[in-house]
Order: C-alpha cells, then structure tokens, then sequence
C-alpha cells in the first residue's frame, strides 16, 4: 500500500509527459470539437468515475450549451496497478434512452471498460453514444473501440495526473506524468 510520502517520491521521480499548459490546449481543442458535434442534440453527459472526473470538470465548463450530466462507475482497477475483472459500482440514475450520450473518461488504454460502457448505453436504448478520452495510450493491446474525442496521445507507459492515479495517489497532478521505470 502506498502512502503520501512515497506518493510525493513517485512525483518527483517521475517523467512530465504534457504540462498543466498543454493539458489545458487539448481541452480547448476537445470541447470545441464537442460543441460543433453536439451543440444542438441535449447530450447526457456521463462522466466515469473515478478518473473522468477531472477531465470532466474541465471540459464541462467549456461546454456553453444546454446538457445535463450523471456518471458511471465501472473499473478494472480498484486501486491496482493492473487491469482485472470488470466490477460494476454505480450505473447512471437518468434514463438513456433516446438519448444522445457524451462518455468522458480520463483514459483509452485497452478499451475494456470503455466498451462495457458503451454496450450498456446502446443496451438502455441510447439513440447516439459517443465518447471523449484525455489520453489515448498507443499500443496493439487494445478492443476495437471507437472514440470521437481525444486530447492527447502517449506511449504505453504508466500514468498518474488529471484523474488518472498511481496506486490511489496522484490524480490531481498538474499534469500528465510517467512514472519512473513504468
């Protein structure tokens, strides 16, 4: 188990891969590309906890149009450094059908989770699904999985900042960092 002291280690030991600066860019970028596409369609935002929830924050106030928002919970993770079986926590209280929804989470790494969530949207009857990633990790161990929105791309390296953490510790890192050997 990790603690605040090997947390405050993990950061400065680690690589800075974007800036808080160049986070920020590729969020302007990102809602603008939202808003064109879904402006006019009264999205339900959902954003999936617990790592979209930055980058939800984020892009939710650059979004000047009329939305509404809930949020998913499913993971892989539960505080681990490896992936397992998909736990479902919380699914979303407003109903999704006919419903265009906007999926935001903080990461595409193998595309699990994501594609579980969307298979469950279209499964409650959404009418439009898409999805909006921060980080889109580069490498060929991924689902098929279609996402409309990315920010930024990475090697397949071990990520912590902007919802994504590094054993429970580090998701509100001024940005997006490597962790060292990982």
């Amino acid at each position: 188990m990790m603690n605040a002291d090997e947390a405050q280690r993990t950061l400065a030991e680690a690589e800075c891969l974007y800036t808080d600066t160049q986070v920020q860019h590729a969020l302007d970028t990102m809602a603008r590309a939202i808003s064109a596409k879904l402006a006019n369609s009264d999205p339900l935002i959902l954003c999936v906890m617990t790592g979209g929830v930055i980058p939800a924050g984020h892009l939710l106030t650059r979004l000047n149009f009329p939305l509404q928002i809930d949020y998913i919970h499913a993971t892989r993770y539960r505080g681990d450094t490896q992936g397992g079986r998909l736990h479902w926590i919380v699914r979303p209280q407003h109903p999704l059908k006919g419903r265009t929804v906007l999926i935001i989470d903080d990461i595409l790494d193998e595309g699990v989770t994501l594609n579980a969530i969307i298979e469950h949207c279209w499964s409650e009857g959404a009418h439009e699904v898409y999805t909006a990633v921060l980080i889109n990790k580069k490498h060929t161990r991924k689902e098929p999985v279609t996402v409309n929105f990315v920010g930024l791309e990475t090697a397949d390296r071990y990520l912590f900042g902007y919802g994504m953490d590094y054993k429970g510790y580090l998701r509100n890192a001024p940005g997006i960092y490597a962790v060292k050997g990982l």
